[in-house]
């Protein structure tokens, strides 16, 4: 048997609030609830094959507990748009051993998905999850991001990163 939660019983904004290790522990383990309860909506709520939900859900996982939460250090309800880009156009690139567009696209899905769940919940507002959406739609952006990473020579890797930044 297992055990759900409604989801307003849990994950209140401020509950993804963090300031040292211990805390982002504990941000880390809720978002991992959390994104199992996005994933049995998925399955359960949008009719998805367990396969296909659980693609999704370790998509938008590895955006919120490595970059989000693990690198930015932020509240996963409390972000700018603007870091779906960074993680699509650079993040992911420079962390990854063989970044590729398909793998990064499922990405992008889960992350979409996510957020339209957030606000659905009314855990973020609907301009946020539009705004996140559109930032998840650069594909072409970020195809060509991958691509000339590849293509970088000599000391060309600086002059990329600032196409793309990190640095806010």
């Amino acid at each position: 048997m297992r055990e759900t939660y409604p989801p307003d019983a849990l994950f209140a904004p401020d509950d993804f609030d963090f300031c040292d290790l211990e805390e982002e522990i504990r941000v880390d383990r809720l978002c991992s609830q959390f994104l199992r309860q996005f994933y049995l909506n998925l399955v359960e709520e949008q009719e998805l094959e367990p396969e296909v939900a659980a693609r999704l859900a370790y998509g938008a996982d590895y955006f919120l507990r490595e970059f989000i939460i693990g690198d930015r250090q932020e509240n996963i309800l409390r972000i700018p748009p603007r870091r779906v880009n960074q993680f699509a156009g650079n993040w992911y690139i420079i962390k990854n051993m063989e970044p590729n567009m398909e793998e990064l696209a499922v990405h992008l899905e889960g992350i979409r998905r996510f957020y339209a769940y957030c606000a659905a919940l009314g855990k973020v507002s609907a301009d946020l999850a539009g705004d996140i959406a559109h930032e998840c739609d650069r594909t072409a952006f970020y195809r060509q991001r991958i691509e000339s990473f590849w293509a970088i020579e000599g000391g060309g890797y600086f002059a990329w990163e600032r196409a793309c930044t990190l640095k806010n």
